[in-house]
């Protein structure tokens, strides 16, 4: 095993991991202000053909920005996706998870539909952050050599962290998710809060999403987010609902994506190719049924997740 090839092998669970890591700390947000939110498989793509959309027709005309436009757009179309989500079970007081599903399908639906005209055309990609002679160097590339989205995915998880622990904010957010009624009782706006929540939780699935279709590829390929984002709605409960586990969880599943990928590369493995795919999956709901056998989920869920509230009742 040389030394090229560990670089390469960190390098690339850095990369794959950079998509479910946005949408895991988006999805932490919403559940810890008690919503549960299953449409994060929709968003992400509706984000992808998004950013991608927007990047490949504004490329002629902003040239090295189209990429910062496109992750805008990404952003706020993910944002705008999770408020139809919000109006039914924050207004509506439809069912979380009905509703939740009906976003994903809905999400990949509509981006098979816009990027129907987009299929194997070619977008411009991300300058890099750091100077060549830092990316390029063997050793450098570990830390220098990324998309800007992965140093942005890296803040964002330390930014929750210390805004749900640190702030004033943060913690009405939790309280909120912990007991909504008694954070209404003392003035607390509980529905515009959670609608903040789901806002931002969009907003990162939609950037998790263009990562996809802007770095990894960057081209537009039907469900190219591969179902995604039901690790990352995986990987909040795998982390108990903190930030810094979070990021150590993110990164076990990374590594189970290269596996995948390696051995499609190389050929050598003595088990298929198709297994390798299947194990992050597999490892999701085999976390997820031990932690639940030993209560852990159950006493660290923020109380009222999922639980519909209605102001007036």
């Amino acid at each position: 095993m040389t030394l090229d090839f560990i670089i390469d092998a960190i390098v690339t669970v850095i990369g794959v991991t950079t998509p479910i890591l946005l949408a895991a700390t988006g999805e932490l947000i919403v559940e810890k202000s008690g919503v549960l939110n299953l449409g994060v498989e929709g968003m992400m793509l509706v984000g992808a053909v998004t950013g991608f959309a927007v990047t490949l027709n504004s490329g002629d005309a902003l040239g090295d920005w189209a990429p910062w436009v496109g992750v805008v757009a990404a952003a706020v179309a993910g944002a705008a996706s999770s408020m139809l989500f919000a109006f039914l079970v924050l207004t509506l007081a439809s069912n979380q998870v009905a509703t939740g599903l009906a976003l994903a399908i809905f999400g990949i639906g509509l981006s098979s539909l816009v990027g129907a005209g987009y299929v194997g055309m070619v977008i411009p990609p991300f300058n890099q952050v750091f100077p060549d002679w830092l990316a390029t160097d063997p050793i450098g590339r570990v830390v220098f050599g990324y998309s800007p989205l992965v140093y942005f995915a890296l803040i964002m998880v330390f930014a929750v962290g210390w805004f749900m622990n640190r702030t004033r904010a943060g913690l009405i957010l939790r309280a909120v998710g912990e007991n909504d009624i008694s954070a209404h009782s003392i003035g607390y706006p509980v529905i515009a809060i959670r609608y903040a929540a789901v806002a931002f939780g969009g907003a990162l699935a939609g950037i998790g999403g263009s990562y996809f279709s802007m770095v990894i590829t960057p081209m537009w390929a039907e469900q190219m987010t591969a179902g995604r984002g039901w690790i990352a709605l995986a990987l909040v409960v795998f982390s108990g609902w903190r930030a810094g586990r979070l990021l150590v969880g993110a990164y076990f599943f990374g590594i189970l994506m290269t596996l995948e990928l390696y051995a499609k590369a190389s050929g050598y493995s003595f088990l298929p190719s198709q297994f390798w795919a299947a194990m992050p999956y597999i490892m999701a709901v085999a976390v997820l049924a031990v932690m639940s056998a030993r209560g852990v989920t159950g006493s660290e869920a923020p109380a009222c997740l999922g639980r519909p509230f209605m102001p007036n009742s």
